[in-house]
């Protein structure tokens, strides 16, 4: 609960908890609020196990803890039946990006053989010209019609 508080924020708090309480009082108040945290704890195991008494036998391996997201997620995925750490394993990443690149260079080469001249930006393509060629039927865009 309080894995985050580091040395100099504990000695703050007590520091504040004895100009506060008072070093007479203060044995009092931690054991008031030791004992409020204790039947809150007793209260909510309780309740946990009377839903898991009201949900029947075919819940009894149900935890509350797989209601947060991310456990639930984490728990199907290292699931055995479902085969995914063979398909985790099974997949290369490295080998499957050389095989991408290898496809992306051969594409290349193979467009920049067939095309006569080559562009003259050294090997860039200008996107701001237009393509030329016969499909290029539409009629100019109206900036006033829309």
């Amino acid at each position: 609960m309080f894995n985050d508080i580091g040395p100099l924020e504990l000695v703050t708090i007590i520091v504040l908890a004895v100009l506060v309480f008072g070093p007479d009082k203060l044995p009092k108040v931690i054991q008031d609020v030791m004992r409020t945290i204790r039947k809150i704890r007793e209260f909510s195991e309780s309740a946990k196990q009377d839903i898991r008494n009201e949900l029947g036998p075919e819940f009894k391996d149900f935890e509350f803890e797989d209601l947060n997201p991310k456990t639930f997620i984490r728990k199907q995925l290292d699931n055995e039946e479902l085969g995914l750490k063979e398909i985790r394993n099974g997949f290369d990443l490295k080998k499957e990006m050389a095989e991408v690149t290898d496809a992306v260079h051969g594409r290349e080469s193979e467009a920049s053989s067939s095309s006569s001249p080559p562009p003259a930006s050294g090997g860039r393509v200008d996107m701001t010209k237009k393509p030329e060629g016969p499909g290029d039927d539409r009629p100019p865009f109206d900036m006033d019609a829309t």
